[in-house]
C-alpha cells in the first residue's frame, strides 16, 4: 500500500496528470463525434444504431452520469487515501460532467422533441422520468455556471452549502436513469447501488469527524 501510494502521488504530481484526466474526459465526445459522422455521412448507416436519437440519449446520458458519479468519488476517495492531489481534478470532472448532460438535454430538445417548446414543458410536467431528468440538469447548470473562482469569492462560504447540491442531482439522474428504462433496469440499479455506497461512505465520513471534533473539544 505504501509503495502504491508513492507511485499515485507521483503520477497525481505529474504534469501530464490534468492534460490526460481532461483527454480522457474529451474522449467519449469525440467517439461519439466519430460515430455521428460515419452515420450522416453513409459511411456506416448503422453507427447509431436502428434509432439513432434513442442511441445518441443514451450514451451522453450514461458519460453525464458516469463522471458526475465519478466527481462524488473523489472526496472520499482523498480522505481515506490521503491523495489530495486528486481533489484539483474535482471541478474539471462536474463541469465536463454538465457538458454531457448538455449534450443529453440538447438531443432531447431537438432530436426527440424537434423543438417543441409545448412538448418539453408537457414532458416535463407529465412524466416523471423526465422531471427528474431536467430536475439534475437545471441543478448541473447552477453549479456549473458558479464554478468558476470569481464565482467562489463571491459566494464565500456560501459556494459550499451550494455545491452540496450535486447530491440532490446525482440522486435525479440515477431516479431518472431508473424511470425511464422501459424493461430492463439492472444497469440503472447497479448505478443506484454505487451511489447508495458514495452517500454512505460520505456519512461515515461526516459521522467520525464530528466524533473527532467532539473528542478534541472535551480533551484537556
Amino acid at each position: 500500500m505504501r509503495r502504491l501510494s508513492v507511485i499515485v502521488n507521483a503520477a497525481l504530481a505529474s504534469r501530464a496528470f490534468y492534460p490526460v484526466v481532461w483527454l480522457a474526459c474529451l474522449t467519449p465526445a469525440l467517439l461519439l463525434g466519430w460515430r455521428v459522422y460515419e452515420a450522416f455521412t453513409g459511411a456506416d448507416p448503422s453507427a447509431l444504431g436502428v434509432n439513432p436519437t434513442e442511441t445518441l440519449l443514451h450514451m451522453t446520458g450514461r458519460d453525464a452520469l458516469s463522471l458526475l458519479l465519478l466527481t462524488l468519488t473523489i472526496t472520499p476517495i482523498r480522505r481515506l487515501t490521503g491523495w489530495n492531489r486528486l481533489q484539483s481534478i474535482r471541478r474539471t470532472l462536474g463541469v465536463w460532467s454538465f457538458a454531457y448532460a448538455l449534450m443529453h438535454v440538447t438531443c432531447y430538445v431537438v432530436f426527440d422533441q424537434l423543438g417543441d417548446i409545448a412538448g418539453i414543458w408537457d414532458d416535463v410536467a407529465n412524466r416523471p422520468f423526465i422531471t427528474m431528468g431536467m430536475l439534475a440538469f437545471s441543478i448541473l447548470l447552477v453549479l456549473a455556471g458558479t464554478s468558476t473562482n470569481a464565482s467562489i469569492r463571491w459566494l464565500g462560504r456560501r459556494w459550499q452549502r451550494l455545491h452540496r447540491l450535486v447530491y440532490v442531482a446525482a440522486a435525479a439522474a440515477v431516479v431518472h436513469f431508473v424511470w425511464g428504462q422501459k424493461a430492463d433496469i439492472r444497469e440503472p440499479l447497479e448505478w443506484a447501488a454505487y451511489l447508495a455506497v458514495l452517500f454512505a461512505i460520505r456519512i461515515g465520513l461526516a459521522v467520525r469527524k464530528r466524533r473527532r471534533a467532539v473528542q478534541a473539544a472535551v480533551t484537556p
